[in-house]
C-alpha cells in the first residue's frame, strides 16, 4: 500500500522548503550585501590559495639517528619537545637493561625514518617524522646496575643553589627521552610507543612538554624568543665547528665508555609573569642587559655584538647594570662554555623555560654560571628554578649497533 508521501516523493513533490528553494530565497532577501560578501569570500579564498600550494613540505624530513654521536644535541632545535623522565623497576637488572637498550634503538630506527615501531597498532601516525629525533640519557642509578665503577663523579644532583625551590616531582630520574621534531602529533605518537616499549623496566617519573617558534615562522638559526619576549640563547659554541664541540660538548677517550657522549643538564625555570607585566620595557632591558626589539647588549646595535661592561652613560654610570643578568652570566672562561638548547612551556597557570644545556662536564661548566647568577642576577626576581636534573648522554651507534653498547663493552 502506498503512503501520501510515497505518491508524493514518486510524482516529484516535497513537502517541505528544498535547499535550492531556501538558498535562492535567501539570495534575494539579502540582496546585494550578500553577494557582496560571496564575492569578498571567494576573492579572499583566491587570494590565499597560492600561498597555501607554494608552502614547502616538512613532514617527510628524515633526521639520521646513527653516527659518532646521538641526534638531538648539534641538531638544530624543532619546534616542540617532550621530555620523558623514568625511574627503573627494582627487578630491572643488567641483563634487563641491555634487553630494553636493543628494543629502543629498533624503535628509534623505525620512527625517526617514518615507520612505526614494534607493535604499532598506528604506523600511520609515524609516516611523517617531521626531522624527529630521539636522544637517550642515562641517570646514576642506571650506570650503577651496569657497572658502579663506570659513573663519572659529575652524574650526580647538582649543588644546592640558595635561590632553588626544587619540586621533587621535576627532579632527577633513572632514565631520560628527549623527544623532538616539528610536528606535535609525531612526538605524541612517538612518546606513546616509547613508553610502551620502556613500562615494563621502569614506570614513568615526570614528562615536560617544550615549544618554539612554529616550522617555517622564522629563519633557519634564528634565536628563539622565551615568553618574556628576551631573545633567549645569543650566546651559544658554533655547532658545526668541530674544534667548539670537542672543547666543549664532546667527551673523548678519557671518559671511557662515554667518549663520543655528553653531558645533559635541565633546569626547570618557573617564570613569575604577573609581576614580570608591571615592569616597563626601559626596566625589563636593564634587567637583562640586552634591547628587546633584536637582542642587542645595551652597548652596541646587533644581537652578537660582544658587550662593553666598562662602558658608562653620561653620568657615568655602567649602561649594563652590574647585576644585569647578561654580566653576571658572562664568563672570561672559555672552559666554562654550554651548549644551550632550550624550550618554553606552558602549562596554564605556570608558564617558563626548560633550560637545556650540554657540555662534558657540568660542575666545570655549568655550576659556576648558575652560582654566579644565584649570588646576584636582577632577573632573580622574576625568575624560580623549581626543576633539576643531570643525565649522561652516551655516544651514537652505527647500523647494527645498539644505543648505550659501550656501557656493556
Amino acid at each position: 500500500m502506498t503512503s501520501d508521501k510515497d505518491a508524493q516523493a514518486d510524482a516529484g513533490v516535497t513537502t517541505g522548503v528544498s535547499r535550492r528553494s531556501l538558498l535562492a530565497g535567501a539570495a534575494a532577501g539579502f540582496g546585494v550585501g550578500a553577494a557582496s560578501v560571496f564575492a569578498a569570500h571567494a576573492l579572499n579564498s583566491s587570494a590565499r590559495a597560492p600561498k597555501h600550494a607554494e608552502q614547502s613540505l616538512n613532514g617527510d624530513t628524515v633526521i639520521p639517528c646513527h653516527g659518532v654521536h646521538q641526534a638531538g644535541i648539534t641538531t638544530e632545535p624543532q619546534s616542540h619537545a617532550r621530555l620523558l623522565a623514568f625511574n627503573l623497576h627494582a627487578a630491572t637488572d643488567a641483563a634487563a637493561l641491555k634487553r630494553l637498550l636493543r628494543v629502543l634503538t629498533d624503535d628509534i630506527e623505525a620512527l625517526t625514518t617514518g615507520q612505526g615501531a614494534l607493535a604499532d597498532n598506528e604506523p600511520q601516525l609515524a609516516a611523517s617524522p617531521a626531522g624527529l629525533t630521539v636522544t637517550v640519557g642515562f641517570g646514576a642509578e642506571l650506570v650503577r646496575r651496569v657497572n658502579p665503577r663506570r659513573l663519572p663523579e659529575w652524574l650526580a644532583p647538582l649543588p644546592d643553589f640558595s635561590r632553588d625551590a626544587l619540586q621533587e616531582e621535576f627532579v632527577g630520574g633513572d632514565l631520560l627521552l628527549q623527544i623532538c621534531s616539528d610536528d606535535a602529533l609525531t612526538v605524541a605518537h612517538a612518546s606513546r610507543m616509547l613508553q610502551k616499549t620502556v613500562r615494563g623496566f621502569a614506570s614513568l617519573f615526570w614528562c615536560q612538554d617544550g615549544f618554539r617558534r612554529a616550522y617555517g615562522s622564522e629563519k633557519s638559526g634564528t634565536t628563539m624568543r622565551n615568553l618574556m619576549g628576551q631573545i633567549d640563547g645569543t650566546v651559544n659554541p658554533n655547532v658545526t665547528s668541530d674544534s667548539d664541540m670537542s672543547e666543549t660538548v664532546w667527551l673523548d677517550s678519557a671518559a671511557s665508555w662515554l667518549s663520543g657522549g655528553t653531558a645533559f643538564v635541565l633546569r626547570r625555570i618557573r617564570m613569575e609573569m604577573d609581576t614580570w607585566d608591571q615592569v616597563d620595557r626601559v626596566g625589563r632591558e636593564n634587567v637583562v642587559g640586552r634591547t628587546l626589539a633584536n637582542g642587542s647588549p645595551l652597548t652596541g646595535n646587533s644581537e652578537f655584538d660582544e658587550p662593553d661592561f666598562e662602558a658608562t652613560n653620561a653620568v657615568g654610570l655602567p649602561i649594563i647594570h652590574a647585576g644585569a643578568h647578561i654580566r653576571r652570566a658572562h664568563s672570561t672562561q672559555s672552559a666554562e662554555r654550554i651548549l644551550r638548547r632550550s624550550y618554553n612551556y606552558d602549562a596554564g597557570i605556570e608558564q617558563g623555560l626548560l633550560f637545556i644545556c650540554f657540555q662534558q662536564d657540568p660542575l666545570r661548566q655549568f655550576v659556576p654560571i648558575q652560582q654566579r647568577l644565584d649570588e646576584l642576577d636582577l632577573l632573580n626576581t622574576w625568575v624560580t628554578h623549581i626543576g633539576s636534573a643531570v643525565f649522561a648522554l652516551p655516544p651514537g651507534w652505527q647500523k647494527g649497533g645498539m644505543l648505550g653498547e659501550t656501557l656493556f663493552a
